[in-house]
């Protein structure tokens, strides 16, 4: 059977864009007539999702999957990074958790993993046409070439044609590429077939004398200058420009930016409403006096809750509550609003702590994961938020903690929890809410502000693509994917 033909998008540094070139490229590959496989060896990154089989992966690859039209499998992405301190991470394989490790220790362990990098690859290669590689980081990171798995360590080992993605908007984009391209081995730079601008504002004419001083020190052609794209894409960074605090609108919700925040894009449908702000806030002068609180999920709940109590966003939040405010906290967030959290296992660094007493439950961390996918419909929902009842849902759960909960969501009053990670994505859940809370208000809504999510979704990857085909040269990427390396 022929094998798929690769490309890989590196990246000058982390955030430079590549995660939504290697969307844009599914996509565009889709439509011409392939089928088309993201891969990604090794992910750092506490966005993730649980596939049909229960096992987890990174968004990034979810999103990709999506723009390719095919169900998101773990194969993409067989290594996922979930850092839990500043020199330690989850360690994720295949999909199942093999436990915690100092950066130090990973280093030495890394290597051990690329049978597993290389049978996932071969499984997808033999299932398709093309393969879009995401690399991490920068290829240039000198003190790590050595065991690099994920960036031309992976390149060479898959025969991949390489673009290298520089990103203008930063600033520095010539030193950028230069700098990057210089520090790599002869053998290494051979492999970049084509630089990529990106997130570029303005009249490319104006680009136009750095491009050619830029070939002329390099001798690699530039493919394309892509533009700043607006589309509504989910992120996997914590970099993501959405966590940046935002303008109140009409109806205010404000998002707890954890320390340790995962799965942020849980809450992005409550963005899509013109007259609502989904802010992220780091300390009660922030938070102010917010429509509804949320509480995101968190890779370490009782550091995070531990943070909020001595910055004041737990009193802010307590004091919010009492006067009737809507919280509503998704799985670590769930669980910090409870009475009790323990760790016996010390799965993520042990200890015992009170909860923020709101919802009557207690949590116990066990040594393994749960991870399943999860759909149903509402019931028994009361209060401001009843209008969900009889709504389906869809989403997934991974959580180390075991709160004795049952159902979609456990209420008290006006707080609200719930385990389901994707829980506001379905169709009419996000607008029945934000109807809920201009009612609150004594303001009237707009019934028509409701969209199809999954129609809405697809408009976006094609809005990107159509911005990413018409900015790169396709004749030329094909021409790097025919010939290869």
């Amino acid at each position: 059977m022929k094998k798929a033909r690769p490309i890989m998008i590196q990246g000058t540094m982390s955030n430079a864009g590549k995660s939504l070139i290697c969307a844009a490229l599914c996509r565009i590959f889709r439509q011409d007539g392939y089928r088309v496989a993201p891969f990604k060896s090794q992910n750092m990154a506490l966005n993730s999702f649980i596939t049909d089989e229960g096992l987890e992966m990174g968004r990034a690859q979810v999103v990709q999957a999506e723009a390719a039209g095919i169900k998101p499998s773990v194969l993409m992405n067989p290594i996922l990074l979930k850092p839990t301190t500043d020199v330690g991470s989850q360690v994720i394989v295949n999909g199942v958790a093999r436990g915690n490790m100092r950066a130090t220790d990973y280093f030495k362990y890394k290597k051990q993993l690329v049978p597993d990098i290389m049978r996932a690859y071969g499984t997808l290669s033999d299932e398709n046409d093309i393969i879009v590689i995401e690399g991490a980081g920068s290829p240039a990171e000198i003190n790590l070439k050595s065991e690099d798995i994920v960036n031309m360590g992976l390149a060479k080992a898959v025969k991949a044609p390489v673009l290298l993605v520089g990103d203008i908007d930063r600033g520095g984009v010539f030193a950028q590429l230069y700098g990057t391209v210089a520090l790599l081995e002869p053998e290494e730079r051979a492999m970049i077939k084509a630089t990529v601008i990106n997130k570029f504002r303005g009249d490319v004419s104006i680009l136009e004398p750095g491009l050619d001083m830029l070939y002329d020190l390099v001798r690699i052609p530039c493919a394309g200058v892509v533009p700043y794209v607006h589309v509504d894409i989910d992120d996997e960074d914590s970099q993501s420009e959405r966590l940046a605090p935002g303008e109140r609108r009409e109806i205010d919700i404000a998002v707890v930016s954890l320390p340790r925040i995962s799965n942020f894009t849980d809450f992005s449908p409550f963005a899509r409403f013109s007259g609502v702000s989904l802010r992220y806030v780091k300390n009660p002068f922030e938070l102010g006096s917010p429509d509804m609180i949320i509480i995101p999920g968190t890779k370490s709940t009782i550091a995070d809750l531990k943070w909020m109590r001595q910055n004041g966003l737990e009193a802010a939040i307590l004091k919010a509550a009492s006067k009737g405010a809507p919280v509503f906290g998704i799985c670590g967030g769930f669980q910090m609003l409870g009475k009790t959290i323990r760790d016996p296992y010390e799965t993520e660094g042990g200890g015992e702590i009170g909860g923020m007493g709101l919802l009557d439950i207690d949590t116990v961390f066990s040594k393994e994961k749960t991870r399943m996918q999860t759909e149903g419909v509402f019931s028994g929902v009361a209060g401001t938020f009843e209008g969900l009842n009889g709504l389906g849902y869809r989403g997934y759960e991974i959580h180390l903690g075991q709160s004795g909960a049952t159902g979609a969501i456990v209420q008290k009053d006006n707080v609200y929890g719930s385990y389901i990670h994707g829980l506001f994505d379905e169709n009419g859940i996000a607008k029945t809410i934000v109807a809920a809370l201009y009612k609150a208000r004594g303001l009237e809504f707009d019934e028509s502000a409701e969209f199809d999510v999954h129609a809405y979704r697809e408009a976006q990857y094609d809005k990107l693509a159509s911005a990413v085909r018409g900015a790169l040269d396709m004749k030329l990427v094909y021409s790097i994917l025919e010939d290869g390396v």
